[in-house]
């Protein structure tokens, strides 16, 4: 539980320890409006952080759920592709100033900045242990 509320504090200090001109963007008519000036190192850097601190969480929480370092293994490999793949895409809908529709860019943004792949791996993995004591 002192976990999920860890992953709440994140989200609810985000202002104050993230630096992130999309937060408020997203949240205002943004489709009347260019995209905002952004430093892309700081952003990069604070996502990178961010993304990291969601990871470590959302990695014990696996841990303490179902106890096996197989689980574990595979999610820091996955959460390492994701990430590489995900902000990689960011910069380039950025780069491009989100031409082609706004939509694409904020699902990826909010893959990185909000622990989803927690809420894919926990019934992934559920179900894995599920299977595998049937088969034995």
């Amino acid at each position: 539980m002192i976990l999920f509320i860890m992953l709440v504090l994140v989200r609810a200090f985000e202002l104050e320890m993230f630096y992130d001109p999309f937060i408020e963007y997203f949240k205002n008519d943004f489709l009347d409006q260019s995209i905002p000036v952004f430093s892309g190192s700081i952003l990069l850097k604070d996502m990178f952080f961010r993304y990291t601190m969601n990871t470590l969480i959302s990695l014990a929480i696996i841990y303490f759920a179902f106890q096996n370092k197989n689980f574990v293994t595979f999610s820091i490999k996955f959460y390492v592709i994701a990430f590489t793949v995900l902000i990689i895409t960011f910069f380039i809908i950025l780069k491009g100033e989100l031409l082609n529709g706004y939509l694409f860019a904020f699902y990826v943004r909010r893959f990185l900045i909000h622990p989803l792949f927690v809420l894919l791996l926990l019934p992934a993995f559920y179900y894995k242990q599920l299977t595998s004591k049937q088969i034995i």
